[in-house]
């Protein structure tokens, strides 16, 4: 997670909402590390963990990620949380909950629904008091700098 962090950091020197994933084998290594860049990339869905899974997915050539850990410093929305099961990563850990656009389990429990053939194993909570204070503390940047 402290990779994931740092990846979050280097996305917020950029501009970009500091959110940072990392995908990770079944044997330990680490296929991806990327930041968010929907800004940079003129892109809604270059989110971090689409980024990394696609990084990820040409590194050992196949879409299907089986045997992965994704780690994000935020929960996935909806769209990432749909990218996890089409992937078959088998666990997701997230630092903060998403109040407002989670969809592993705060809203949409995308990541472990009975609809889908697919489902992730789903650990939050890790680190979150520092993925929320790189979060905070980067809209509180934006909001004193707009009001400035």
């Amino acid at each position: 997670m402290w990779r994931a962090i740092g990846m979050a950091r280097e996305a917020e020197k950029n501009g970009e909402v500091p959110i940072g994933a990392i995908v990770v084998s079944a044997e330990g290594n680490i296929l991806a590390a990327e930041a968010n860049r929907t800004i940079k990339n003129i892109d809604p869905t270059a989110h971090a963990e689409i980024l990394a899974l696609r990084t990820a997915a040409i590194r050992i050539n196949n879409y299907r990620l089986v045997g992965s850990t994704v780690y994000t410093t935020l929960e996935p929305c909806a769209m990432c949380a749909g990218a996890l099961v089409n992937a078959r990563v088998v666990r997701v850990v997230f630092g903060a909950t998403d109040e407002r656009y989670g969809g592993a389990v705060t809203h949409f429990g995308i990541c472990d629904s009975d609809v889908l053939n697919h489902k992730v194993e789903v650990t939050g909570g890790v680190l979150a008091d520092e993925c929320r204070e790189l979060l905070q503390e980067f809209f509180r940047s934006k909001r004193t700098a707009s009001t400035g």
